[in-house]
């Protein structure tokens, strides 16, 4: 079985075109630039280590590595500088043990399993380091994707969804109909082709660095690991290995040029991709066809394919005409609701569907515990229900928050049951519960939510896009918190709860001292004080 899971993961592979081993191309200003990694920085990475993690080829377990990181720090440090100033990558930290995910389906057809790269660990230390001077390049010059949500310090599936949707649910308010288009890549990861690293070069990044990059990419070897078995070897000859640190931000890297010519709304999460406009007539059409069709090309130019059977398109608004878009050839297909990052979004954008489907998770866990935990101790069953149950009902959350009061009081429900169960707790009523257990309404936990991602976006990591999602109010005196937000007027229910329209005015309730908190962990302390005084 491994043998045949190794060939198939490997058949997804790219060709490689060329060999990326110091080609020629170090340019001669960035050449004599050596990188300087010093013991103190392998020595905290060390230190951060998960020792509970599994080790990689070269059988060093991070415990051990975690445990000796101030006797290994300085030898590791000379070793790393060595490597990434020589361009030379250790045999060790190019091969990859794959641990094969199931994922549903038949358990035979090897297409149903997520390949996952168990590498170096030793290597990936090396990798945190080179991530964040690459990192801290790509922001000093301005060249990251102002679009790009996954990966990428201080956004999330929730700052993605809300960004989108903010636009979106604004031309519905304004009467428009709207076409949502989403993409979705073949194996992206797998297939990202080696030689187009040459997009490395314009972003500024330190020659050495890149040319280690190359050479770690490059003669990559993996073999499948099955309940104790091991595979042949296979040649990796595209893509970055999964789990790894580097690979994610090089995949960011490689696709920033994606949907540069884009006259639609387009935001990405990684390799998630949607892409969003106004639908009203045939020249709204035209331009998201158009847009279409320059993805198209840009995926046949970067040897990328779209899985045309997994792209969508989601027709939104009254007398939307449902205009047949095609990706190349294929006609995408129309569906009435798409699980986007893991929130289900469906053509009435209630988000009733979504709610639904977030108590039908919490409650299939909160059974499980039911029937597998004997104890009903409240140190026992309060730490799982935080742990297990409570996130899947607040998953994205802010972006989703429920429109119906029907809706709001099934999510409510679940953490009801979840209080009953515990020892004592039958016969109180919910208020006194929570009050007992120390716990807040899934309500007021919701709009604690709201108010700690507006801090984000006025006063804290998101500021960018803040600017773009809020507008601060000129009526401003002393008697306000000194960030009064100019609250959004709105026709449809669908905005009414929106972020940016349904927490703007407890924000501008919000007390001064509150508000003018330096920091995300002072806003909640005080935050949670002026919840407590007007409960």
């Amino acid at each position: 079985m491994e043998q045949y899971l190794n060939k198939y993961f490997a058949s997804v592979f790219n060709k490689a075109k060329e060999d990326l081993r110091d080609n020629g191309s170090m340019k001669n200003g960035n050449e004599d630039m050596e990188v300087d990694i010093t013991i103190s920085e392998v020595e905290a990475k060390l230190e951060q280590l998960n020792g509970t993690k599994s080790g990689g080829p070269d059988n060093l377990h991070p415990r051990i590595l975690k445990e000796l990181a101030h006797e290994i720090a300085s030898p590791l440090a000379r070793i790393f500088n060595e490597s990434v100033n020589s361009g030379v990558v250790l045999y060790d930290w190019r091969i990859a043990n794959i641990v094969p995910i199931f994922k549903k389906g038949k358990k035979s057809d090897p297409g149903n399993y997520t390949p996952v790269s168990l590498t170096s660990v030793v290597c990936k230390v090396l990798e945190k380091i080179l991530k964040e001077k690459v990192v801290k390049v790509i922001e000093v010059s301005g060249k990251w994707d102002k679009i790009q949500h996954g990966f990428t310090k201080g956004r999330s599936c929730q700052t993605n969804l809300i960004s989108f949707f903010e636009k979106i649910t604004d031309f519905l308010n304004k009467g428009n109909t709207v076409d949502l288009i989403y993409l979705d890549f073949s194996k992206a990861f797998d297939t990202m082709p080696h030689e187009l690293l040459v997009k490395l070069e314009k972003m500024g990044i330190n020659m050495k660095i890149e040319r280690w990059i190359r050479n770690w990419l490059t003669g990559r070897l993996q073999w499948v690991l099955l309940k104790g078995e091991l595979s042949g070897w296979r040649e990796v000859t595209s893509g970055v290995p999964q789990v790894s640190v580097l690979g994610p931000i090089l995949f960011n890297l490689f696709i920033t040029d994606l949907g540069t010519k884009s006259w639609s709304l387009l935001i990405k999460f990684a390799d998630d991709t949607k892409l969003g406009g106004i639908a009203n007539l045939k020249k709204n059409w035209d331009i998201i066809q158009e847009d279409l069709d320059d993805l198209v090309n840009w995926s046949n130019s970067n040897r990328m394919k779209f899985n045309s059977e997994k792209c969508k398109v989601l027709h939104l608004g009254i007398n939307n005409k449902n205009f047949n878009y095609k990706l190349g050839m294929h006609q995408l297909e129309v569906t009435e609701e798409e699980k986007d990052l893991g929130v289900l979004v469906d053509h009435r954008m209630t988000m009733s569907r979504q709610c639904d489907m977030a108590v039908k998770k919490a409650n299939t866990v909160l059974g499980c515990i039911r029937r597998g935990i004997s104890s009903r101790d409240m140190e026992v069953l309060v730490p799982l229900y935080k742990a297990l149950v409570r996130p899947r009902l607040e998953y994205c959350v802010q972006f989703w928050s429920p429109m119906f009061k029907k809706d709001e009081f099934k999510l409510e429900q679940v953490q009801r049951r979840a209080t009953r169960m515990i020892r004592g707790m039958e016969n109180l009523s919910y208020e006194r519960r929570l009050k007992e257990l120390g716990l807040f309404s899934l309500t007021k936990r919701r709009l604690r939510g709201d108010m700690m991602a507006l801090y984000k976006y006025i006063r804290g990591i998101n500021t960018g896009e803040g600017e773009e999602l809020f507008k601060l109010s000129t009526n401003v005196d002393t008697r306000t918190n000194g960030y009064k937000l100019v609250i959004g007027k709105f026709r449809l229910e669908i905005r009414q709860r929106f972020l940016t329209i349904g927490g703007v005015k407890f924000w501008n309730s919000l007390p001064r001292e509150a508000v003018g908190a330096k920091d995300l962990s002072g806003f909640k302390i005080r935050l949670d004080k002026f919840m407590e005084e007007m409960a």
